[in-house]
């Protein structure tokens, strides 16, 4: 079993910027895909960003592509979301992901952190 502890949320204004970490222990790999997604009020966990295990591949979402860029340290075993000109329906719960296996569904996901808030001020 894989734990995920997520820090770096919070509340900011629209344009400003922020950076999620995702640190890994228990039995993970380093060849593992990492992923985040954001959940918002009332709705199901949505894909935002993955990064394959050699680092040399990302995908984003088309609503942050351009703002948010992930990233990974195999020697933390840890994950980034850097997060840039932030809006206000960038609000959500941010949730990071890892496994064996990636894609843009939750359910492909073997770990999860527990999610951190971030709010956006317009």
């Amino acid at each position: 079993q894989v734990q995920l502890v997520e820090s770096g949320g919070g509340l900011v204004q629209a344009g400003d910027s922020l950076r999620l970490s995702c640190a890994a222990s228990g039995r993970f790999f380093n060849y593992y895909i990492w992923g985040w997604f954001r959940q918002f009020p009332g709705k199901e966990r949505q894909f935002v960003a993955a990064i394959s295990g050699s680092g040399n591949s990302t995908n984003y979402a088309e609503a942050v592509k351009g703002r948010f860029t992930i990233s990974k340290d195999n020697d933390k075993k840890s994950s980034y979301l850097q997060m840039n000109n932030l809006k206000p329906e960038d609000t959500a719960v941010y949730y990071c992901a890892t496994g064996p296996r990636g894609g843009t569904m939750p359910s492909t996901w073997q770990n999860w952190g527990q999610g951190t808030q971030v709010t956006v001020s317009s």
